[in-house]
């Protein structure tokens, strides 16, 4: 926590930001960053996670196909073309079909004579955030407490991690995207003072306004490392190269010369993608590293940029209470320490209880997970997505060829609990399935190594339709796992429906809403074999189970804030206890495909959470794959 005299000079600085804006707007910037500069570091940022992080239920939407609320702003042929894609949107292109057949190819796809895979890219549903309001009742009945949405800034690809310009919502998700584009052209976008509210921006400040209502928290997804190639100052890099006023923003490694018929003009791409141009890193005290922490920053004038654009979402015209309450970060070990730095005293300095999560993810695909330690802290973020404990935990549950044991996966928890600082151990995102990974399903389906080939087009024999009834079950036992432990739980869109999908990008399917009737899944053209088709529709026995564990989770409070200590058992036994001063709750999961005897270490009389059901005495019989929280009450 801050103490008063930090949270004095917090409001204080609050008032310096007021009295900025009536003054000029396009000193808001420079102003902010000189008053940073002169408090020192610790002063100006907060000392632990914010409190709300430890209480809340993540639901992550991926809002181009999440749910279509207005077909007259679809994305048309132009709103989707980039000039370095594997092939042009072809002329005849349409909105896919919501309810469409995954595996089958449009007519103009057909045309193209090229693969599912990679006309898949070019498909868009028309998902928008008319959608999600319209759907903010399902969001509220189904108990989510937040929303984490992957990047909404305007761009042409399906994911928007491509930037066309990061201070404005993505004309398509909006309701008028021709007059969105006016409103943009009109703009100096290096400029803030001459920023506008589109009717997208308009709609989603709606959408954060009935959010907060409903007492629904929301973060952003940003990339701060790269760009798309139609951002207004790539575009401006491109044509005027080294004449460019933005030609130190980007890592151009050598510029065209004119004088020559070669195109000498080389640049770094995230990931060697040619579409996603990577910010200059500056200040660099040695070697940068691409997997993993360095130090040193990003070019100061991109930096003023990106500050601009989270105060904007942050404090819609100066008014915290109409703006967002954080930020995920993308790729963030891609991006200098130096940066993440300034960046947290910035946001704080705005929202001092805004949440920071860091995307931070491999080390060495596919076998080693990056330590999150350097990058959870008082100075970086407030928590990362915590794969570093999903992927253990996977292990164990799934319970394949190279299964942990319950005292390995303990051990293995304990271990990464211990490697974060105490007062952040409870605000981490425990993710598991998203939209760079396979659905929780065929994760659980696929019992290989995590992560590893899981999709049709690296691995024939991959899974990728409805799974089997033992599948769900371990599922289910996972997540009353998820529920129970330290740290916030997370839920990919349309997991709870029941979704099915391998890696991307067949974890991006259209939701499965129960008032629509969907096609039957082939993958005759994919996947030749004697199971040929599932049918799709809405799966209401999961989504009660998730409805049910969100509402123990949410109701419990001794999940989000209680200690945790960890029962020895069988080894295809997890147990553990749930304590604090007032309350005791013990978890016991059995991954077993047979029945554990369990004895308690307290004889007495406990609530079994799950069932409403007393149960008395000294032991228990665990069913196969099956759990039990147990509330000891005498």
């Amino acid at each position: 926590m801050l103490d008063l005299l930090s949270r004095n000079r917090i409001l204080y600085q609050n008032d310096i930001k007021i009295i900025a804006m009536k003054i000029k707007k396009s000193c808001i910037v420079v102003l902010l960053m000189s008053f940073i500069a002169v408090n020192p570091a610790k002063e100006l940022i907060a000392q632990e996670a914010p409190p709300w992080a430890s209480n809340v239920i993540w639901y992550q939407i991926f809002v181009e196909r999440f749910h279509n609320g207005n077909p007259d702003n679809d994305p048309t042929p132009r709103d989707i073309s980039v000039s370095s894609s594997t092939f042009p949107v072809p002329n005849d292109w349409t909105i896919t079909p919501w309810t469409m057949d995954w595996w089958k190819q449009e007519p103009w796809a057909e045309k193209t004579r090229k693969s599912h895979r990679e006309t898949v890219q070019h498909r868009r549903y028309g998902g928008d955030l008319q959608g999600v309001i319209d759907k903010l009742p399902y969001l509220r009945e189904l108990g989510i407490t937040a929303i984490y949405f992957n990047p909404l800034n305007d761009a042409p690809s399906l994911h928007k991690y491509d930037a066309r310009n990061y201070h404005h919502i993505d004309v398509n998700f909006g309701p008028d995207p021709e007059g969105d584009k006016k409103i943009i052209a009109s703009e100096n976008p290096s400029d803030p003072s001459t920023w506008e509210w589109t009717a997208a921006d308009r709609q989603f400040l709606e959408l954060i306004e009935q959010c907060h209502k409903m007492g629904i928290r929301i973060i952003m997804d940003y990339s701060w490392n790269h760009t798309g190639v139609n951002f207004w100052a790539w575009k401006d890099v491109l044509q005027n190269q080294e004449k460019s006023p933005y030609k130190d923003w980007y890592e151009v490694i050598s510029f065209d010369n004119s004088l020559t018929p070669q195109n000498e003009f080389q640049y770094r791409g995230w990931a060697n993608v040619a579409s996603l141009p990577e910010w200059k890193k500056v200040d660099l005290s040695g070697p940068r590293t691409s997997n993993g922490p360095y130090e040193g920053n990003l070019n100061p004038a991109v930096k003023e940029h990106i500050f601009a654009v989270s105060q904007r979402w942050l404090a819609p015209n100066g008014d915290t209470a109409k703006g967002i309450d954080g930020f995920r970060l993308d790729v963030a070990e891609q991006i200098p320490l130096g940066f993440w730095r300034d960046y947290r005293k910035w946001v704080k300095s705005i929202k001092p209880n805004a949440y920071l999560v860091g995307e931070i993810w491999w080390e060495k695909w596919p076998d080693k997970l990056m330590d999150p330690a350097p990058y959870v802290n008082e100075e970086i973020f407030d928590a990362v997505m915590f794969y570093k404990i999903y992927a253990p935990a996977r292990s164990f549950f799934v319970q394949g060829k190279e299964a942990l044991s319950s005292s390995q996966l303990a051990d293995s928890l304990q271990k990464e609990w211990a490697n974060l600082p105490k007062n952040f151990r409870y605000s981490q995102m425990n993710v598991n399935a998203t939209h760079d990974s396979p659905r929780l399903l065929t994760c659980f389906a696929n019992k290989g190594k995590y992560k590893y080939h899981v999709n049709p087009y690296e691995n024939p024999q991959c899974i990728t339709g409805k799974p089997d009834e033992e599948t769900y079950k371990r599922v289910r036992l996972y997540l009353i796992h998820q529920f129970t432990i330290p740290g916030s739980p997370s839920i990919w869109n349309g997991d709870e429906m029941g979704m099915w999908g391998s890696d991307d990008p067949d974890n991006r399917k259209p939701l499965w809403w129960p008032d629509m009737k969907f096609e039957p899944e082939t993958r005759t053209n994919i996947q030749p074999g004697s199971k040929l088709f599932d049918q799709v529709e809405f799966d209401n026995k999961h989504y009660q189970f998730y409805k049910q564990i969100i509402h123990l989770r949410k109701n419990n409070s001794i999940f989000a804030t209680g200690n945790i200590e960890f029962i020895p058992s069988d080894e295809k036994v997890l147990a553990y206890r749930r304590w604090n001063s007032s309350d005791e709750v013990f978890i016991y999961l059995n991954a077993d495909t047979l029945s554990q005897s369990i004895r308690f270490i307290q004889k007495g009389k406990y609530l079994d959470l799950l069932a409403g059901e007393i149960v008395e005495g000294d032991s228990i019989k665990i069913l196969p794959l099956t759990g039990l929280i147990l509330r000891k009450i005498r």
